[in-house]
């Protein structure tokens, strides 16, 4: 089942990478009655280059409003997550209209914990980053995207490099999470009822 945090208004725009984890969110907004804009940042690789072929062909299909950003700055000394987190963050803000969703979920929020766990200081994703980008969906299981995902037949295109190791949260997603998980397999629980206690109030 998908829970969300608080409301979402009738217009939102979604933050949308054509993956399965995005896609399911704005189906599920669609089945809501909810008039959907897509925004994506392409990230000037050969799986941007699909991602927004078929995006667009979704949207084009679909009748829904397409953004589409480029990444246009100097990456600097920064990792190349730090960098493309940054440049996607920037644009989202820099859309129109107040409430900017992404499709951030309960298996993210773990990995967030554990990762700012190794470095001293816990820290879960918050709800809201600045004024206009919201994250509802921290509550819901990435299993439980893949269930609806999948038992509605959704199409979604998957990007090869969640599977390299190279890029730390995929090390945290593909090998240390597992083994976490045989020492505490409630974990998903445990750090869901912390997102229900620090957001009961919304």
């Amino acid at each position: 089942m998908i829970h969300i945090i608080g409301k979402i208004p009738h217009r939102v725009t979604v933050a949308c990478s054509g993956g399965i984890d995005s896609m399911a969110i704005v189906n599920f907004l669609r089945e809501g009655r909810r008039k959907v804009t897509l925004a994506y940042l392409n990230h000037d690789t050969i799986h941007s280059k699909k991602a927004e072929e078929f995006l667009k062909r979704y949207c084009g299909k679909n009748e829904i409003n397409f953004i589409l950003g480029r990444i246009k700055g100097a990456r600097g000394k920064r990792s190349l997550e730090e960098f493309w987190r940054d440049e996607r963050y920037k644009f989202l803000n820099s859309l129109g209209g107040d409430f900017v969703i992404t499709a951030h979920h309960l298996d993210d929020v773990v990995e967030t914990w554990l990762m700012s766990s190794f470095h001293g200081q816990s820290k879960l994703i918050p709800y809201r980053r600045g004024v206009k980008i919201y994250r509802p969906f921290l509550l819901t299981e990435k299993r439980a995207i893949r269930r609806y995902a999948e038992g509605r037949n959704l199409e979604w295109v998957d990007d090869p490099s969640n599977d390299s190791l190279i890029h730390m949260r995929n090390l945290v997603r593909h090998k240390i999470v597992p083994e976490v998980l045989k020492v505490n397999p409630g974990i998903r629980k445990t750090i869901r009822k912390k997102i229900i206690e620090l957001y009961k109030n919304i």
